[in-house]
């Protein structure tokens, strides 16, 4: 069983900052990959970050140069620095933690956090 817990989001205007912070807790493999996810009204969760345990990253295009995915591993920890919002990054933050064992993969999500871009 994993639990994870988010914290971070809000309301920020345009142009601002804010930081997601997401803590894994229970049975963590050593190697797993956590991310980000988002889901705004009316449309599908979307890939936002990923990060592997050895520290690949993967971004969507959208928010390339202005957000960047971090992790402390010895936290089982996962963050995700978002600069330069603009209104459209508006939607449900999800964090995402993957593993695998043998075949079978384990998919665990956070209760999503809100944040808001807008003046």
């Amino acid at each position: 069983q994993v639990v994870l817990v988010e914290s971070g989001g809000g309301l920020v205007q345009p142009g601002g900052s804010l930081r997601l912070s997401c803590a894994a807790s229970g049975l963590i493999f050593s190697i797993n990959v956590m991310g980000w996810y988002r889901q705004a009204p009316g449309k599908q969760r979307e890939l936002v970050a990923t990060i592997t345990t050895g520290g690949s990253t993967n971004y969507a295009d959208s928010v390339k140069g202005r957000f960047t995915i971090s992790r402390d591993n010895a936290k089982n920890t996962v963050y995700l620095q978002m600069n330069s919002l603009k209104p459209e990054d508006t939607a449900v933050y999800y964090c995402n933690l993957l593993q695998q064992q043998g075949r079978t993969k384990y998919d665990s999500w956070a209760q999503g956090t809100q944040v808001t871009v807008s003046s």
